[in-house]
C-alpha cells in the first residue's frame, strides 16, 4: 500500500529564508501526537515500513530540478551494488570494535587522496626546500582535510544522497552545470597528476625503457581491470585498497629507515609553528602543502563512499552511530597517510635539504647512474619532483632505494587513479543523473579524463614535468570552492540535514576554515599568474577571474542564507537560489500514518 504525503504551498517570496531557519516539520500522528523518542528522521531515499508499506515523495508541486517521474522510480545506485550489513551493537555499550570493522573501508579509500602522486611531490619538495621547519603546515592541513571530511561523510548519512546528488536536486539549472563542469575540471587535473605518476613509476622500474605514454596506457589497462574487483564483492576491493596502503607505508618506511633522519629535528618542525628564516620558497611551498592535501573531489567521493552501509535513516539512533564510526574511521585513515607523508618529508630534509645540482651530480657520477645528466653542474638549489627523487635516492642510497622508492609511487599512483575513477562516477552520475550500464558510465568518465593525459604523455618527456604539474595544482585550487562551500551549505540546512544540520560552532568554524583554506589557494593562483611575465596572459587570467569571482560569490550568498543570513534571502531569491521545495526530498521514512504539513 502507498501512502501519500503532502506540502501546503507557500509563498515564494522568502521561501530560502523559511528553508533556512527551518528547524523540523511539524508531524501528526493518528492522535496528531508522536510518541516520546520517535524518530522523524529526514530521508531522501525510499524504505519500507514495518509491515511492507512503501513510504514515498509526492508533492503537490513538483519540484524544477527533480525529474518527471523521480518520485515514481527506484532509489538509483551509483556504483555499489550491494551494502555492508552493520552487526547489532551490545547493549549499553557507547563503542564496538565489530562495528568499527563494518565501517571500516570509506575512510581510507577516501585518505588515498592524501598520497597520490601530487601530494608525495609536495612532501618531497617541502624537505628538499624547507627541511622540517613546514612539518607542521602538513599536520595543520592534514586536521582541517578531517574536519572538512566529515562534514562531507555527515551529508551522505543522513540523506542518503552523495554531495553531486544534493547539488542537482538542490541548486537551480544552470549553476549547477557549471557546478559540474567546475568539478570535472577538478577530476581531469587530479587524474592527470595520478596516473602520469603511475607511469613516471613503470619508467622507473623499467629502466626507462617503458616510455611515459606506454605507462599511461599500462595504467589505464590496469584500473580498468581493478575497478571490476567490486564484482566479486566490496569488501574485496576495499581489502586491495589496504593492500596499496600497506605498500606505500611499507616502501616509504623503508627510505625513513634508511635515511635515519634527525628525530629531533622532525618533532621540533612538528609541534613547533615556526618557520625560521623562511624565504618566499618557503612559503610558496607551505601554500602547496595546503592546496595538495585538500582535495575538491575528495569531499564528492566520501559522501558517496559511506553510501556503501546499511543505515535506517529512520532511526535516529542508527544515523548518529554511523555519523560516530565514520568520523573515528576517517581520523584512524588519516592519521596513517599523514604518518607516511611524514615518512616522505623526513627522508628528503634529511638527506637533500639544502643541497646543490653540484652536490647531487658529483654523486650521482661517482654512483655511476645513467641519470646522472639530470643534474646541470652549477651551484643552484636542487630542485626535485618524483622522478628526479627517486633518482636522486638512487644515487645516495643504491638502486633498491630508487626501486623500493617506484613501488611506492606506483602504489600510490594506482591507487588514486581508482579512487579518481570514483569520483568521476559518481559526479557525473549525480550531476546529470545518468542511467547507463557499468562499463559504458566508467567509458566514459575514464575517456574525458585520461585523453589530455595521454597527449601530455606523448608530447612531454618524463624529465620535464614540473611546469605541467605546477598548472595542475593552481587549476585544482581554483575548483576547491566548489566543493568546500557546497559541503557547509548543505550540512547547515536543517531542511536537509534536519536534526543533524551544522550547530553554530561548526557554521563559524566551517566557515572560517574554507575562508582560509579558499585564500591560501588563492594565492597560489596569483603567484603563478604573476610568474607568467606576458602581458596577454595577465588580461586573461583577469577576464576569466571576473567570471570565476562572480560565481564563487554566488555560491557564497547561498551558503550564508543556509549559515543563517536570512535576510539576504528576501525578494527574487525564489528563482535564483535554492529549489523551490528543498523539503520535498525529506519526507521518507517517517511513520506511515502521520502527515507532514508546512
Amino acid at each position: 500500500m502507498r501512502k501519500k504525503y503532502t506540502l501546503e504551498q507557500s509563498s515564494p517570496a522568502c521561501e530560502l529564508a523559511n528553508v533556512a531557519n527551518l528547524n523540523q516539520f511539524p508531524s501528526h500522528g493518528k492522535d496528531s501526537t508522536m510518541a516520546p523518542g520517535t524518530d522523524r528522521k529526514a530521508s531522501y531515499e525510499d524504505a519500507s515500513g514495518e509491515n511492507g508499506e512503501v513510504v514515498s515523495t509526492i508533492s503537490n508541486s513538483m519540484n524544477p530540478l527533480q525529474s518527471p517521474d523521480a518520485s515514481s522510480e527506484d532509489p538509483f545506485t551509483t556504483y555499489f551494488d550491494s551494502k555492508i550489513p552493520i552487526p547489532e551493537g551490545e547493549t549499553h555499550s557507547c563503542f564496538s570494535f565489530r562495528k568499527l570493522w563494518a565501517f571500516t573501508g570509506p575512510g581510507f579509500l577516501m585518505s588515498i587522496a592524501y598520497l597520490d602522486p601530487g601530494n608525495i611531490e609536495s612532501d618531497l619538495q617541502s624537505g628538499a626546500v624547507a627541511g622540517f621547519k613546514l612539518l607542521w603546515v602538513l599536520m595543520l592541513a592534514t586536521i582541517i582535510g578531517l574536519l572538512l571530511q566529515r562534514l562531507a561523510a555527515r551529508l551522505g548519512v543522513v540523506t542518503g544522497l552523495h554531495l553531486a546528488e544534493v547539488c542537482n536536486r538542490q541548486y537551480q539549472k544552470v549553476p549547477r552545470i557549471i557546478l559540474w563542469l567546475m568539478v570535472e575540471l577538478a577530476i581531469i587535473g587530479s587524474d592527470m597528476q595520478e596516473v602520469i605518476g603511475s607511469a613516471i613509476a613503470i619508467n622507473l622500474l623499467s629502466m626507462g625503457k617503458i616510455p611515459l605514454w606506454g605507462g599511461v596506457l599500462i595504467t589505464i589497462a590496469d584500473t580498468f581491470v581493478f575497478l571490476f574487483l567490486d564484482k566479486y564483492g566490496l569488501r574485496k576491493l576495499e581489502a586491495f585498497f589496504g593492500f596499496l596502503i600497506t605498500v606505500m607505508a611499507l616502501t616509504f618506511g623503508y627510505e625513513y629507515v634508511t635515511v635515519k633522519p634527525d628525530q629531533k629535528n622532525l618533532l621540533k618542525g612538528l609541534f613547533i609553528p615556526y618557520c625560521q628564516n623562511c624565504g618566499t620558497p618557503q612559503l610558496e611551498q607551505a601554500v602547496g602543502i595546503v592546496g595538495a592535501v585538500i582535495m575538491p573531489h575528495n569531499m564528492y567521493l566520501h559522501s558517496a563512499l559511506v553510501k556503501s552501509r546499511q543505515v535506517n535513516r529512520a532511526n535516529k539512533r542508527e544515523v548518529q552511530e554511523a555519523n560516530k564510526y565514520f568520523f573515528i574511521e576517517s581520523c584512524i585513515a588519516l592519521f596513517v597517510s599523514f604518518i607516511i607523508n611524514i615518512f616522505v618529508v623526513s627522508v628528503f630534509a634529511e638527506a637533500f635539504f639544502e643541497k646543490t645540482n653540484e652536490n647531487v651530480s658529483a654523486v650521482c657520477m661517482n654512483a655511476s647512474s645513467p641519470h646522472s645528466s639530470l643534474f646541470p653542474n652549477n651551484n643552484e638549489t636542487l630542485e626535485v619532483d618524483i622522478y628526479k627523487g627517486g633518482v636522486v635516492l638512487g644515487c645516495y642510497f643504491g638502486p633498491a632505494a630508487l626501486y623500493i622508492w617506484a613501488i611506492g609511487i606506483l602504489a600510490a599512483g594506482q591507487s588514486s587513479t581508482m579512487t579518481g575513477t570514483y569520483s568521476g562516477q559518481f559526479v557525473m552520475e549525480g550531476f546529470l543523473n545518468l542511467r547507463w550500464s557499468r562499463f559504458a558510465r566508467v567509458l566514459l568518465t575514464r575517456s574525458i579524463a585520461i585523453t589530455p593525459t595521454l597527449l601530455v604523455a606523448i608530447f612531454q618527456d618524463v624529465e620535464h614535468l614540473t611546469g605541467m604539474n605546477d598548472f595542475l595544482n593552481v587549476l585544482m585550487s581554483l575548483q576547491l570552492p566548489f566543493a568546500l562551500i557546497p559541503v557547509l551549505t548543505f550540512t547547515s540546512l536543517p531542511s536537509v540535514m534536519n536534526d543533524f544540520a551544522n550547530g553554530l560552532f561548526w557554521k563559524i568554524g566551517g566557515g572560517v576554515v574554507i575562508l582560509v583554506v579558499c585564500s591560501i589557494n588563492m594565492y597560489f593562483v596569483v603567484a603563478y599568474v604573476m610568474a607568467l611575465n606576458h602581458i596577454a596572459l595577465y588580461i586573461g587570467a583577469a577576464i576569466l577571474s571576473v567570471v570565476y569571482l562572480c560565481f564563487v560569490a554566488y555560491l557564497t550568498w547561498l551558503c550564508l542564507i543556509a549559515l543563517g543570513a536570512s535576510f539576504l534571502a528576501c525578494g527574487k531569491t525564489y528563482h535564483l537560489g535554492f529549489a523551490a521545495h528543498p523539503e520535498l526530498f525529506l519526507l521518507n521514512n517517517v511513520d506511515t500514518d502521520s502527515v507532514v504539513t508546512r
